[in-house]
């Protein structure tokens, strides 16, 4: 009955976003030759009526592009498809669908074809959409607030791997999962939930009508309770949830590939190992670079006559960093500092007399930083990705930090996750690489966008405070 009614949902939820879509085609076309004719040639002409092909088209689409939500995965059940990834998927399926379908209905001449009816209904149809899901998500939170709508759970597991999924609910009760109790040996007080009893119980528990999703939380030394606990849910018909004992080791959005039988789980893909992301951020750092440097170039230009003159030496300093693939590569600054030997290990302070007056000045606003536009051009960098490192910490931080050489599987960036929120300088290491790593496995082009704007509008750029 529960995945009955799921279903149900769902199809009601697609059958509106049809008629939402099909709402906003209407409406765009509406204003575009009735209120904004003055984008037609020779001006404001009498008001039109809607074709019955402009109509037509109109439900073809909505048709069409719920069909391909469904294909996208936005009906899927889980609660776990959060409301920020179901949006995106809304703006970036909306958008190939609208064009695809424009240049179908222009290249046959169907209906008249508007550019400006294509951004009309783009904004409509994707704000509608957009609108609706807002809509629940504010209604679902009522109901959760209130105690109803709740997903019950039942937790087998009263080890690490249990405590860490409780921790995980409490930490975001708007997904609305309710622990209905865990099953262990032993129990855990550390848990807050109800200890149902030990496992030799499973099956009594779960003939319980009101579970309707059972969680396996089981630590490494109770992995002979797995084939009787997916046997009993089996039995009762309930969804199975599995959380491995592994869970540390294991990035964001594993990939699974099967050899034979064998499931094999990688752990150390990252987004980039997809062409398309690749791809999408070269081009992104290029077209980005391209354009700060035109943007920045009269500031670089008052930057390097500055350095000139502050004292004698080079306008740019070149130090060897660890990148891609541990590739080392030469990164260019703004020199701040008057020429000395120690450049290879050593670290620089607020209060270091090496650095000139004027090279203070550059670093307190990161202007130090700019010929880095010019690495990200070579591809040497990124726009955003982990600051780099000299091979002297690279090497002695890999024998202390776990996953440390983690970063080096992206290129390496002129800003980061870690620098925007407050990891510079002289602080913890272990901390600003456990940022770099989540940056790592959850990378999106618009995380990108992101932290661009933080570091642009919400203070220094990055002074990684190395000797440079």
């Amino acid at each position: 009955m529960l995945e009955k009614n799921k279903r149900i949902r769902a199809w009601f939820s697609s059958g509106l976003d049809a008629v939402l879509l099909f709402v906003a085609y209407l409406l765009a076309n509406h204003l575009r030759f009735n209120y904004l004719r003055f984008f037609q040639p020779g001006g404001a002409g009498p008001a039109l009526d809607i074709a019955q092909e402009t109509v037509f088209a109109g439900g073809v689409y909505a048709v069409v592009a719920v069909a391909v939500f469904w294909l996208c995965g936005l009906y899927d059940a889980s609660r776990l498809r959060g409301f920020w990834r179901r949006c995106r998927l809304i703006l970036l399926v909306n958008a190939v669908c609208i064009l695809g379908f424009e240049a179908l209905l222009y290249q046959f001449r169907v209906v008249n074809f508007s550019r400006l009816v294509v951004i009309l209904f783009y904004v409509f149809g994707t704000g509608l959409l957009i609108f609706k899901r807002m809509l629940r998500r504010w209604y679902d939170r009522w109901r959760h607030r209130r105690g109803m709508d709740f997903h019950h759970v039942l937790l087998v597991g009263g080890g690490k791997a249990a405590a860490q999924y409780l921790q995980a609910l409490e930490q975001n009760p708007y997904y609305g999962y309710y622990v209905d109790g865990y099953l262990a040996d032993n129990p855990n007080k550390a848990l807050k939930a109800e200890y149902r009893g030990p496992y030799t119980q499973l099956d009594e528990v779960l003939s319980d009508p009101g579970i309707e999703e059972v969680v396996i939380a089981l630590d490494a030394d109770e992995m002979q309770m797995i084939p009787h606990a997916l046997a009993a849910c089996d039995k009762q018909g309930l969804r199975i949830t599995m959380l491995p004992f592994y869970n540390d080791y294991m990035p964001a959005r594993p990939t699974i590939d099967v050899l034979g039988s064998c499931k094999l789980i990688n752990v150390r893909q990252t987004p980039f190992d997809n062409i398309l992301n690749a791809f999408a951020k070269r081009l992104f750092d290029i077209l980005g670079s391209l354009f700060l440097i035109v943007l920045t170039s009269p500031v670089m230009l008052a930057v390097a006559i500055g350095v000139k003159l502050s004292s004698p030496g080079p306008v740019i300093f070149c130090q060897k960093r660890v990148g891609l693939n541990k590739k080392e590569f030469m990164m260019y600054k703004f020199r701040s500092m008057r020429v000395n030997t120690d450049e290879k290990t050593g670290w620089s302070t607020n209060s270091d007399p090496r650095k000139t007056r004027f090279g203070s000045f550059i670093r307190k606003f990161s202007l130090d930083e700019l010929p880095q536009f010019f690495n990200v051009l070579k591809g040497d960098m990124s726009l955003v990705g982990p600051r780099p490192e000299v091979p002297f910490h690279v090497e002695h931080f890999k024998e202390e930090i776990p996953r440390y050489l983690v970063r080096q599987q992206v290129r390496p960036g002129v800003t980061g996750w870690a620098q925007v929120n407050g990891l510079r300088g002289d602080t913890d290491i272990a901390e600003r690489i456990r940022y770099d790593i989540w940056y790592i496995e959850n990378w999106t082009l618009a995380l990108d966008i992101k932290i661009i704007f933080r570091t642009a509008f919400g203070g220094k750029m990055i002074n990684d405070e190395k000797l440079v």
